[in-house]
């Protein structure tokens, strides 16, 4: 057959020569992303988290104690620890030291074999290949069998073969890596101290007992942090609790094994409204929860609808106490070690496990129907508690009732001041939230009308962090955005009938626009967090400054910029440049509006994440919560970032 050619002469032929093979760690040189999840700062620190889950791995097979990280000052990474050093004999069918087969090959690694690791975390073997592929420079020490070895490579090849460097103690032992991430590969360089300090926290409550150090040798950064957890996840409720004032003293709690899988349980009641559950597999934290988030409500609702039976609680009440009812005010981690765990997706914040549902649902029940039986006091104050709970969210029905869409063609039932878009495609579409009538109608004026929205808010929503839900939807700007997005709220949210794939939340750039934006970041965060998860949330940034002369003109986000422009125009004469600071939106028209903040073509969006959700939580817990002394200290130890008051 003769191979015809397009018009621009290009060949149509498609045969073994057109095949690319990537050998090696290519394939992770060339998609990045498709290892690390992105070449931002999340997967730059990622790769960090890649390391430390090698030797946190050996903390659970119990060859291990202590993990060191440092941050050095040119932003290279050293992780070090005390397990079993990573195997140097030469592998029986590849020919080469484990070391360089680990550090080398994807999907080689110790956590394949079942002797070696019963349980694992990390990328299932293959994160420190992914690491090393990422990195200008590896350099790998390892302590074992009474020496002390070396190798190192940069970008995935192998530099130096493997060799002795002397005697090690008789028990001294494991591994140290260090590593500079490649320039090449990554838009960012800087590691945050706060982000690697928060999950390193977080992984010395999974695994109590284990001391893991950072420090950070940075000019003018310098500090080191050590995370111990004697108590494990009972220390890490009292952390997410914080200022929140506790219903008992007791931080209820089990740790124990059931079908092979290991089940470690902690939770304690405040007297808030929200609740907060974390749950984790193999120290992976999993967001999304799964199978064993849905044994945990369901032995927890069960076993106090029980007590509440027995007590006479619900003796003149015509309802039964809902999961959402058990759950207000709780603060409870899930931690499950599972021998393969089985992921929904590829992010890996979900497991599938249909035992680990049974299993956690038998614990929890056996162990919380006899903690109730044994501890009336605590008991009848849970049990007060989710009734009080359960009242609220008989009087919110009605509430509730307004606020949904009777069907997604059902126009009639859509708030009036909402400015709809024309296209019916969720993903195609926008809403933005706009602070004030007048940014409102400039908005809906700029708009394009296609596949933007405008949501006009007045004034500041409730707190939702100190409001019960009855309270929260008799709030009508609450009502309306809930009406407006389509989704529903907490337990009935369905994230199938969000109406909009992009929420932008648009305010002023001063105090009050911060506050608003802080408000509602709160509501969807406690109401309606899958949007979050979902990547559905922004929020815009408009300017602070129009700099002008003549018919020139250019808008700035930050002093800096706006400097830049001002030199720029004046010609070193800066009394020639006009400078217009803009208070609030309202004090653009709609061409300016558009221009800066609306046009998917020149704005500048920010992403609302949702990375680290125990963190997170207690961030909204200390700004927006009761306590006054949290949230003084937060802004005096903060306020140095805030000069802009840009998020």
């Amino acid at each position: 057959m003769a191979k015809s050619s397009e018009p621009n002469g290009k060949s149509e032929s498609y045969d073994a020569q057109n095949i690319q093979v990537l050998k090696g760690l290519e394939a992770v040189r060339k998609r990045p992303g498709m290892y690390i999840g992105s070449t931002s700062s999340r997967g730059l620190h990622h790769l960090v988290y890649e390391v430390v889950d090698n030797a946190i791995d050996e903390a659970l097979a119990g060859y291990c104690d202590t993990v060191g990280v440092t941050i050095h000052g040119d932003d290279s990474i050293t992780v070090e620890d005390n397990g079993r050093g990573i195997p140097v004999d030469i592998h029986p069918t590849e020919g080469i030291p484990g070391v360089e087969l680990a550090m080398t090959v994807l999907h080689a690694g110790g956590k394949f074999d079942k002797d070696s690791y019963k349980v694992s975390g990390g990328l299932h073997g293959v994160g420190v290949s992914v690491v090393n592929a990422l990195s200008e420079v590896l350099k790998v020490w390892i302590k074992r069998d009474s020496k002390e070895y070396y190798m190192d490579f940069a970008r995935g090849i192998t530099t130096t073969k493997l060799q002795v460097l002397g005697k090690a103690g008789a028990k001294e032992r494991g591994t140290k890596v260090f590593f500079k991430p490649d320039a090449q590969i990554f838009t960012e360089l800087r590691y945050d101290y706060a982000t690697l300090a928060n999950r390193l926290r977080e992984l010395s409550y999974l695994n109590k007992g284990v001391t893991i150090t950072l420090t950070d040798e940075r000019e003018g950064e310098k500090k080191t942090e050590t995370f111990h957890a004697k108590g494990g996840l009972k220390e890490m409720v009292q952390y997410l609790n914080g200022s929140k004032k506790a219903l008992h003293t007791e931080i209820l709690h089990v740790d124990t094994e059931k079908d092979d899988i290991g089940i470690e349980v902690a939770l304690a009641y405040n007297d808030g409204y929200n609740e907060n559950v974390f749950t984790f597999v193999n120290n992976i934290n999993t967001h999304e929860g799964g199978t064993h988030l849905t044994g945990f409500k369901a032995a927890l609702t069960r076993r106090i609808n029980d007590y509440a039976s027995k007590g006479g609680f619900l003796k003149k009440a015509d309802f039964t106490l809902s999961g959402e009812d058990v759950r207000e005010g709780l603060t409870a981690v899930i931690s499950v070690k599972v021998r393969e765990p089985q992921f929904e997706g590829q992010t890996k914040t979900k497991l599938g496990n249909s035992e680990a549902e049974s299993a956690v649902k038998t614990v929890v029940n056996d162990w919380l129907g006899a903690y109730l039986d044994e501890h009336p006091k605590i008991a009848n104050i849970i049990v007060e508690k989710a009734v009080s709970a359960a009242r609220a969210r008989e009087a919110a029905r009605k509430a509730r009732d307004l606020t949904r869409k009777k069907s997604a063609l059902d126009i009639g039932t859509l708030p009036g001041k909402l400015a709809d878009c024309s296209l019916s495609d969720p993903a195609m579409c926008e809403v933005f939230l706009v602070e004030g009538d007048s940014a409102g109608g400039s908005a809906k004026q700029g708009r394009n009308r296609e596949f933007q929205a405008i949501l006009p808010l007045r004034g500041k929503i409730i707190n939702v962090e100190k409001a019960r839900i009855d309270k929260v939807l008799s709030n009508e700007e609450i009502r309306t955005i809930i009406t407006a997005i389509g989704t529903g709220i907490k337990d009935e949210f369905e994230i199938e009938k969000a109406r909009y794939h992009k929420i932008i939340i648009m305010t002023d750039a001063d105090v009050d626009g911060a506050h608003i934006r802080t408000l509602l970041l709160t509501f969807f965060f406690r109401q309606m967090p899958q949007l979050i998860d979902a990547g559905f949330m922004y929020i815009a940034q408009p300017p602070l400054f129009r700099v002008a002369k003549g018919k020139q003109e250019f808008y700035a986000y930050d002093e800096k910029e706006r400097d830049t422009y001002i030199e720029r125009l004046g010609n070193g004469d800066n009394s020639k440049a006009n400078v217009q600071r803009y208070k609030g939106l309202g004090e653009m028209n709609k061409d300016q509006l558009w221009d800066t903040t609306m046009d998917p073509e020149r704005r500048t969006l920010f992403r609302v994440g949702m990375d680290d959700a125990v963190e997170a939580d207690r961030i909204f817990q200390t700004l927006m919560g009761d306590d006054v002394e949290p949230r003084k200290a937060f802004i005096e130890a903060n306020a140095r970032f805030a000069s802009n008051l840009d998020i």
